[in-house]
């Protein structure tokens, strides 16, 4: 992988960790670096769900894997806040 490669796959990874917190209602108690870490994650996952059911590569914007990759970030985000909660 490049340098390129793990720059934007960070930056993609912090818009849709954002985007995920920005779903959620409420305060939740992660860091950023959480935030980013879930979005990276979030991002993969969803790119691969997205190509199962055929909607990764579509003409123009992709909406219906942008949305499968924030809703993934916003469970994850959830997730991890309530987890973090309890301690």
């Amino acid at each position: 992988m490049e340098i390129s490669g793990l720059i934007s796959a960070i930056v993609i990874g912090a818009v849709i960790g954002v985007l995920g917190r920005l779903a959620l209602p409420g305060r939740q108690r992660i860091g950023v670096l959480w935030t980013i870490v879930i979005g990276i994650v979030a991002a993969l996952v969803g790119t691969a769900v997205a190509s199962g059911l055929g909607v990764a590569d579509t003409e123009g914007v992709d909406w219906a894997e942008w949305l499968i990759q924030i809703g993934l970030a916003a469970l994850g985000v959830a997730a991890l806040s309530r987890v973090k909660l309890r301690r």
